[in-house]
């Protein structure tokens, strides 16, 4: 079609049909069977409605309704959850656009931004959100507003592109991106859940993907306690008619202990937290394509990063001007704008003209002999008004000074010159001019004067080095892989903070090297140059085999083999090929480098929550179970009753989800890397210790207070606050009191239990007895002081889980 018209009504349906429409934010509707399946298979459910039936059925109506009744907060504990996820998909969706302007059947209208097709020519003014993606075809004096991809609330400026070549990146406009100046021509080219943004949304609407070694492991560990809970709830309801409690007692006994033994708190929180962990990353620039990756990036203790564009900029700027001896810097750079070409879109001339001054008025460019690489420079003729005809040249040093009039010593002088700024990592141009009469026939081959040298670098972005920094306190092993030459590759490893005195290797002897290289000398590699997609591999592969957790970034095809490799592969979101893309489980939206660094310290957090909340669910099961079996194989009155489990639930599913959700502070420092265990045998033996401590004091207070002649609700009183305020105290203690919603869950704990056994209504639905002051405060420092036994936790943080090594962890 012509670059500058629309598509037809008849284009427009054929596009749609083929690539689709611009569903970017799209999500199917949850249906009632899958909601219906989700609830049926809650063992929660079941029990309270088997429960309640079986009180009914003996008359007991005011104990059914209330288990009844009990269902509503269960049922909205899901919904609620489940609606955290739609508000977040829902504030990913927020700035999209809702219309857009297009051109069809050459009438310019307004359609649903849905409607968009692939093809469709786009027209977007001032403050209007891009509906897609696409390439600027026109448009003069373009600003963007790229914050809700990139993170960075600078105007981004843009230009048109013209031609058949690759668009490049400003001329590129994203959907859920704003225009804020000028009117913008766009043609789309990627719709829907292909684009950019829609990648971002998917990942949030969809959660993680495939089952990860944790899962299995939670698994695996959900299927025995199940085993050994139906064997101990066989054992009890045998016990209890041994006892001549009767069947309905034996059932209450078998079916509580069921419902407080099986473990279905573990797979929620693990789904919940991994769900967490790819919005959190997202939100941080860091799009998760397998939940793996939640999982491995913040074990990572080994980065192999590709230089341009991730630890530096991807862009050339002016750095020195070196006017040569009588010369000054405002005549070189004339001489090096005069060389270059606008129109040229090189960003080496780019970089000059942006510092070189106005050459005057008047010139006029006759004659141009363009860069080749056998020439090695580029020279144009100028002409002014009164004044000898100019020529300017710039170039490879040597080429240069060696088509200009000077002698050997001089000559040798700037070379040195130039060597010294070549090992700073800049890359070096000569300049130099001729005048003449008239315009020669040919280039000339000498007699130019010299200039000077100017050189450009390609800056390292903002946060790289103290993100380094980072990195190397956190015990994060950097290695640079690049296709620069030594002296350059050892220079930006300097300036970027990657080592003090960083030895780069060859990747023309990397091979050799890593076969002599041990496990100490190995870890210290950090630059390897000149390298290869093969000689890539070769290093992550002998990093994985010294036991490191290896992220490698790409952003090209030939990153692809080195990406596959490793434990995760990074991927660049803005200059990266769809290829890289493909085969990583990261992409990253901002292709920073402290991008990187950021989203190994909120996994780090993320599974340091996870780890501290399974430790809570351990505390508390280990009690709820204990007292649970003992007290009624001993032959005492039931302590729980359907009821009391339901309250419990109400609190423990809260806190184990949401009281631990501590966000990370962007730091690693103190964020080691993990070995493979999830808990150290150290703080096994603190979640047993203190769960069993717990349990002892809840038993102990019921036990001593139906011996002491009191009523077994008055007994069963004593033992909930005891359960309940160790409850509270073993959130606020592993959570350190990091979140309102511990907070939160702590002071409802409390006030359950003064509003159960303060209040008459309340305590004989409960079948529990109001306490006097004593037995509040036995209560109270019987479960405060067991509780306290978590602290040991926070005190030795223990590690991350580390899955399987390479291979195992992939899916």
């Amino acid at each position: 079609m012509p670059p500058n018209e629309g598509l037809s009504e008849q284009e427009a349906t054929a596009f749609r049909k083929r690539f689709g429409n611009n569903m970017i934010a799209e999500q199917a509707p949850r249906s009632r069977a899958a909601m219906v399946r989700d609830a049926a298979g809650d063992p929660m459910l079941w029990f309270l409605l088997l429960t309640s039936g079986l009180f009914g059925l003996l008359g007991q109506y005011t104990d059914a309704a209330v288990l009844l009744v009990a269902i509503a907060p269960l049922t909205g504990m899901d919904l609620y959850l489940h609606r955290r996820t739609q508000a977040s998909i829902e504030g990913l969706s927020s700035v999209l656009a809702g219309e857009a302007t297009v051109l069809r059947d050459g009438v310019r209208g307004r359609i649903a931004a849905d409607q968009l097709v692939a093809g469709d020519l786009a027209i977007v003014v001032p403050g209007e959100t891009f509906p897609a993606d696409g390439v600027i075809i026109a448009g003069t004096g373009l600003q963007a507003e790229e914050s809700s991809l990139t993170g960075e609330a600078f105007p981004v400026a843009k230009h048109p592109h013209r031609g058949s070549a690759a668009p490049p990146e400003e001329a590129w406009s994203f959907a859920g991106t704003r225009l804020l100046t000028g009117e913008a021509h766009v043609r789309i080219l990627l719709v829907g859940g292909d684009t950019l943004y829609g990648e971002v949304v998917k990942s949030v609407v969809e959660g993680p993907q495939g089952r990860t070694p944790l899962q299995d492991a939670v698994a695996r560990l959900v299927r025995i306690l199940l085993a050994a809970a139906l064997a101990i709830c066989l054992l009890l309801a045998a016990v209890r008619l041994w006892q001549g409690f009767g069947w309905v007692d034996a059932f209450l006994s078998a079916a509580t202990l069921a419902v407080a033994a099986i473990p279905e708190e573990f797979p929620v929180v693990l789904t919940f937290f991994l769900g967490v962990g790819v919005y959190r990353l997202a939100r941080r620039r860091a799009l998760v394509r397998q939940a793996v990756a939640v999982e491995t990036i913040g074990r990572a203790s080994a980065i192999c990063s590709d230089k341009t564009g991730t630890i530096t900029e991807g862009r050339l700027a002016f750095s020195d001007a070196v006017p040569a001896t009588a010369m000054d810097e405002k005549w070189l750079m004339t001489v090096a704008a005069l060389a270059a070409r606008a129109e040229s879109g090189d960003p080496l001339d780019s970089a000059i003209l942006e510092r070189a001054p106005p050459a005057g008025a008047g010139w006029e460019r006759v004659r141009l002999f363009p860069f080749t690489e056998d020439r090695r420079r580029e020279s144009a003729f100028w002409t002014r008004p009164e004044e000898p005809m100019l020529a300017a040249i710039k170039g490879a040093p040597e080429t240069i000074l060696d088509l200009c009039d000077m002698k050997t010593q001089e000559r040798d002088h700037w070379l040195d010159v130039v060597r010294g700024l070549s090992a700073q990592g800049k890359k070096v141009l000569g300049c130099g001019w001729l005048t003449f009469e008239k315009a020669p026939a040919a280039e000339p081959e000498s007699g130019f004067r010299f200039a000077g040298l100017i050189t450009v670098t390609d800056p390292i972005r903002t946060g790289v080095r103290e993100a380094m920094v980072e990195a190397r306190q956190a015990g994060i092993q950097v290695v640079m892989l690049t296709g620069d030459h030594l002296e350059t590759a050892a220079a930006i490893a300097r300036e970027a903070g990657l080592a003090e005195a960083p030895v780069p290797i060859s990747g023309n002897h990397l091979e050799e090297a890593l076969s002599d290289l041990g496990g100490d000398e190995l870890q210290q590699l950090s630059v390897v140059a000149r390298a290869s997609p093969t000689q890539k591999v070769l290093v992550v592969k002998a990093l994985q085999r010294s036991g490191r957790i290896v992220a490698v970034t790409g952003d090209g095809v030939n990153d692809a083999p080195a990406l596959r490799a490793a434990d995760v592969g990074i991927a660049m979101g803005l200059r990266g090929t769809r290829s890289a893309r493909e085969v990583s489980q990261i992409v990253l939206m901002d292709d920073n480098f402290s991008t990187i660094v950021v989203a190994i310290a909120e996994g780090r957090q993320l599974f340091q929550n996870l780890r501290m909340s399974f430790a809570f669910l351990l505390m508390v099961h280990i009690p709820l179970v204990a007292t649970a079996a003992i007290i009624p194989l001993l032959g005492f009155p039931l302590l729980y009753l359907p009821v009391h489990i339901v309250w419990l639930e109400l609190l423990i599913h809260p806190a184990a989800i949401l009281g631990f959700q501590k966000p990370v502070d962007d730091s690693l420092a103190g964020r080691s890397p993990t070995p493979a265990s999830f808990f150290a045998g150290f703080e096994w033996a603190v979640i047993l210790l203190t769960g069993l401590a717990v349990a002892a004091a809840v038993l102990t207070v019921f036990v001593l207070t139906v011996h002491g002649g009191e009523e077994a609700e008055h007994a069963r009183s004593m033992a909930f606050v005891t359960l309940v305020v160790s409850l509270a105290i073993l959130l606020l203690t592993l959570s350190r009191g990091g979140t309102r919603a511990a907070w939160l869950v702590a002071l409802c704990a409390f006030a359950s239990a003064f509003v159960f056994i303060r209040v008459e209504r309340f305590a004989a639905l409960a079948h529990l007895h109001a306490l006097q002051t004593n037995d509040w405060v036995v209560a109270l420092l019987a479960g405060i002081v067991p509780g306290l036994g978590a602290i040991f936790m926070c005190w030795r943080p223990g590690p991350a889980l580390t899955s399987p090594h390479v291979g195992s962890s992939r899916s």
